[in-house]
């Protein structure tokens, strides 16, 4: 039965497909050991930390490429009487 086991996630993991992990794996592990810390909780500051992680490393690159992409905002015409 272990054996079985074994194999079939050998198997899954050999079909798995690389992801792009920049920040997540960082965020996970600070993530994760706050959260131990703080109530041994540490698999959701695990998950918690990889959400902040990814979101600061695209953050990052956006910087780096030097294109910044704001919110979209609607064209507003300037009230009557103002230019």
């Amino acid at each position: 039965m272990r054996l079985g086991l074994v194999l079939v996630a050998l198997l899954l993991s050999a079909l798995a497909t690389p992801a792009s992990a920049k920040g997540c794996l960082k965020g996970a592990i600070v993530g994760g050991v706050a959260g131990h810390y703080a109530g041994h909780h540490g698999v959701i500051g695990a998950a918690a930390g990889c959400l902040i992680g990814r979101h600061q490393a695209k953050k990052r690159a956006r910087i780096e490429q030097g294109t910044r992409q704001p919110y979209p905002r609607p064209y507003r015409e300037p009230y009557p009487g103002r230019i």
